[in-house]
């Protein structure tokens, strides 16, 4: 492997998904970046295994969705069951998405995607290399970094990225805050071979809630499953016999035998959001800047998607699109969202870990109460899968038009190019003729538009009734990704 860059604009601390997401947008925006991992590889064991739709619809703008998606199973949305009593199913296959499932697939295996791409692509990871200190060095840091030799290169950078877990690095020597709670409540994770197959009518992902604690079961690429159960705080990762004995306490009836515990941990949950998620030329990025309760799979698709906000705003800096202050939106539209995410997770753990039989019989009719109410797994289903962020300022300004600068855009509706900005424009605007592209700005033509739309590379709205001249646009981009539209 060539020796560690002495110089590079943007250093990625942590090779695991966020980091790899955030090095392949880096590399295919052509921002020179580095990216180092402690690690020999990929981590194996369980951790996340399900990318949202929102995540796919970012990783489709790398050029990853469609092999991720032939890796892995595709969930049908979300049960929850009291015994063999469905109390609510959550289905994905109504929401406005080219990607109306969850994608079951283990985290190691969306970490190998990522790390082929990101080579197919000219990038690198420097593997063994450990982050030991850096220094604030106008404008940007100095880093200090162990090599797997032994020897100590400093690396300076015009941008950090903390990629790195939990236990940051980057987080700690910056000194930025973690407040939050550590619950005492631990999860025992196994995937596993089925002596039989559990059927295709089986691919919802179910949690079992019962008074001996609450069970989740996922269908996995390859024929394997996922097997999370709350357990005693000291417990250790589940055996084939433990699995075993989860299952018939709290499952479904009719359970396959497990033939093979394929790896196995455990998961002590965690409420934390980082005081803040930069620090002058410094930043924080999934689990470093939020952890939660693994429900609902919600965290490595957080994570992702704070490298898909930051990546495109750090090529508008670097290339003198945008000014500096760009970057301070980082902050402002992804801390909220680590905070509502908390929440929420907190909130579905909570209601899954009621404890006695007469809170967990009014937990169940409340849910099977909710199940009936129009809308209600409509929402959620969207709020799982992450199609409800939006970082509109005001989200109760009154407005004329159905689109807001700060929502998310459908795919179905504007078809993105890349991480290219995207003109979508109505046909009777009297503006281009057909759909083209310029250099970082994707023109598209659509019946379908009462208005103007420019969509930043992430996907969301940065202004509407922009003008229909794509070049006036193209000029004025700056302007537009700092939320000026005048």
């Amino acid at each position: 492997m060539p020796a560690l860059p002495a110089r590079t604009d943007v250093l990625i601390v942590g090779a695991g998904p966020v980091g790899l997401a955030l090095a392949c947008a880096l590399t295919q925006l052509g921002v020179d970046h580095v990216l180092i991992d402690r690690n020999d590889g990929p981590q194996p064991g369980t951790r996340a295994a399900g990318v949202q739709p929102a995540t796919l619809e970012y990783l489709d703008r790398l050029g990853l969705s469609q092999e991720l998606v032939a890796a892995g199973e595709r969930g049908q949305g979300f049960q929850l069951h009291d015994g063999q009593r469905t109390l609510l199913r959550v289905p994905y296959d109504e929401l406005d998405t080219p990607f109306p499932y969850v994608l079951l697939l283990s985290q190691q295996a969306t970490e190998q995607h990522l790390a082929r791409h990101l080579r197919q692509q000219g990038g690198r990871i420097y593997r063994g290399h450990k982050l030991l200190d850096f220094d604030k060095d106008f404008p940007g840091v100095t880093a200090t970094v162990a090599a797997p030799d032994g020897t100590v290169h400093a690396v300076n950078a015009r941008y950090l990225v903390g990629c790195d877990g939990v236990y940051s690095r980057v987080r700690d020597i910056t000194g930025i805050g973690f407040p939050g709670d550590a619950p005492q409540q631990l999860y025992a994770l196994a995937d596993v071979r089925l002596s039989t197959p559990y059927g295709d009518d089986n691919a919802d992902t179910t949690f079992f809630l019962s008074a001996q604690g609450v069970l989740l079961t996922s269908p996995l690429a390859g024929g394997q499953f996922r097997i999370v159960a709350s357990v005693p705080p000291g417990s250790r990762p589940p055996t084939l016999s433990d699995v075993e004995s989860f299952l018939a306490a709290r499952g479904p009836a009719g359970f396959p035998r497990v033939a093979e515990v394929v790896a196995a941990s455990t998961y002590h949950v965690q409420e934390r959001v980082a005081q803040r998620l930069s620090e002058g030329p410094v930043y924080l990025a999934g689990d470093a800047a939020h952890t939660h309760s693994p429900a609902g799979g919600q965290g490595m698709n957080t994570g992702i998607q704070d490298a898909g906000n930051l990546a495109w705003k750090l090529h508008a800096v670097l290339t003198g699109l945008a000014p500096g202050e760009l970057l301070d939106t980082y902050h402002r539209e992804r801390h909220p969202v680590a905070e509502r995410l908390v929440a929420f997770t907190s909130q579905i753990a909570s209601l899954a870990l009621v404890r006695g039989a007469e809170a967990g019989q009014l937990r169940n009719r409340v849910l099977a109460a909710a199940a009936q109410a129009p809308g209600a797994t409509e929402w959620l289903a969207k709020r799982l899968a992450q199609l409800d962020i939006d970082y509109a300022p005001r989200l109760d300004a009154p407005t004329s038009s159905a689109h807001h600068v700060g929502q998310r855009v459908a795919p179905t509706l504007v078809a993105p190019h890349g991480l290219d900005w995207t003109l979508a424009v109505p046909k009777s605007s009297g503006g281009p003729d057909g759909d083209d592209q310029r250099d970082q700005l994707t023109v598209r033509v659509l019946d379908s538009l009462d208005t103007t739309l420019l969509i930043r590379p992430d996907g969301y709205l940065a202004a509407v009734n922009v003008p229909a001249d794509p070049s006036a646009v193209q000029s004025a981009l700056g302007r537009y990704a700092l939320g000026q539209t005048s």
